[in-house]
């Protein structure tokens, strides 16, 4: 039986939360709610008249969907910036934060805090994300004695 690959494991988490959080900002234009509205009213123009945190959220998920599902297109997935779990535990907060205060996206906010963990614990065992997307890490093997 196999090792458990962590950094594959958050990838798909991560995804889940970017379409979410897509999806959750696209309704936000329709809907605007300020998920912590009921405690204070001083966030609301941040939703209306002008849709700043929706703008956000879509671009952040577009931007963290295209990091995460590189096309062939783009050629990101060779960079160092794909390849880097730190930059990852970076840009993850920011998105989490936008999510978690638009009354929509507070799904993928959460979503993305349990991604968070999981990279970390995929970091802090010294995985590494390979070069093209959804690739094994290759093993050195020592020769044969």
């Amino acid at each position: 039986m196999g090792r458990l690959i962590k950094n594959h494991w958050a990838r798909l988490i991560i995804l889940t939360a970017a379409i979410y959080q897509i999806a959750a900002a696209l309704e936000g234009f329709f809907w605007p709610k300020i998920f912590w509205d009921f405690l204070t009213t001083n966030l609301d123009p941040a939703v209306k008249p002008f849709p700043i945190l929706q703008i956000i959220n879509l671009l952040l998920g577009i931007l963290i969907l295209s990091w995460e599902w590189p096309l062939p297109l783009v050629n990101f997935a060779k960079t160092a910036m794909h390849r880097s779990i730190e930059a990852r535990l970076a840009v993850y907060p920011l998105a989490s934060l936008s999510a978690l205060l638009l009354y929509q996206a507070t799904n993928p906010g959460i979503y993305y805090l349990i991604g968070m963990g999981v990279y970390f614990w995929a970091y802090s065992e010294g995985e590494v994300v390979c070069p093209e997307p959804w690739e094994l890490p290759r093993r050195h093997r020592p020769g044969k004695v």
